[in-house]
């Protein structure tokens, strides 16, 4: 009997798959909002949702392909995450620096993850200049998972030539920066999640991998894939990222995360849909695409 090789999709969470209150339009004009289920709980209090129709296109896609959440989240962070279908074996968790297994973190993965950023600056360095340079615009600074920072902003939009100063004076030490929201990211160049999806590729076998993000920090995830789709929303549509392999959504706001699914779900069933093109067939065992 011939064994089947599963089709691999790597979705990220907040502002692809699910959603804020405040992310729920993602800038799309006033409407009646969509029946919606929460998929997160912080504090006893709801805090993510996806809308009742794309709960069924994640709990279809769950058991036709395999489903990789792939998030920066810390693995703290993403456990209070339900998605429709049940719990993922595999998840992508800190931007690609840790690897869980069955809920479980993948020891190897994270040496492997730590040999590759010690060749940029430490996190603590970074850390110490995101803090000296926020002043009161940046509330909890913090290190996450012992990889990258990030803090909140205060307010919607940081001071004229902020970023911008950050982000040049993060790549000179190797790292870059990522503004989704209201949450500043700063993180070594090395720590990406195309390196962790090639890994859950190569481990399972996987026939074909399909990707979905909105963040800059999702991009080389998009073209190391031989399918993406992007919300019409995010840090990526807001730099006019565009290319003939990724799928812009008609929707934008929690609409686009239905969308997405569809999409995805559309793929699985039907592998014939996917071109066998992607980058992620050529690379070495566990390197990201564009190393620093």
């Amino acid at each position: 009997m011939t064994t089947v090789m599963p089709t691999l999709v790597c979705a990220d969470l907040d502002r692809t798959l699910i959603y804020s209150r405040a992310a729920l339009r993602g800038g799309a004009p006033a409407r009646e909002e969509a029946p919606l289920l929460c998929v997160e709980l912080y504090q006893d209090r709801p805090l993510s949702y996806v809308t009742r129709i794309a709960a069924g296109r994640l709990e279809r896609l769950g058991g036709t392909a395999l489903l990789v959440p792939t998030t920066t989240r810390t693995p703290e962070q993403y456990a209070r995450v339900r998605l429709p279908g049940g719990p993922s074996r595999y998840a992508i968790c800190a931007n690609g620096g840790r690897l869980l297994v069955d809920g479980v973190e993948d020891a190897d993965w994270s040496a492997r993850v730590r040999a590759r950023t010690a060749e940029c600056a430490s996190p603590d360095e970074v850390f110490g200049h995101l803090v000296a340079v926020s002043g009161d615009f940046g509330i909890r600074p913090r290190i996450a998972s012992e990889l990258f920072c990030y803090l909140v902003a205060d307010r919607a939009v940081p001071p004229a030539g902020w970023i911008t100063e950050l982000t040049g004076w993060c790549a000179e030490r190797g790292w870059t920066t990522s503004v989704q929201g209201r949450k500043v990211y700063c993180l070594p160049r090395a720590l990406t999640k195309s390196a962790a999806a090639v890994e859950v590729a190569r481990r399972t076998g996987a026939r074909a991998l399909l990707a979905a993000g909105d963040s800059l920090l999702d991009g080389e995830l998009l073209e190391t894939a031989d399918a993406a789709i992007r919300p019409a929303h995010g840090e990526l549509a807001e730099a006019g990222r565009v290319s003939s392999r990724i799928r812009v959504t008609a929707a934008r706001g929690v609409t686009a995360g239905e969308e997405i699914a569809g999409w995805l779900l559309d793929r699985a069933l039907d592998p014939a849909l996917i071109p066998a093109t992607g980058l992620w067939r050529t690379l070495p065992l566990g390197t990201p695409s564009s190393s620093p």
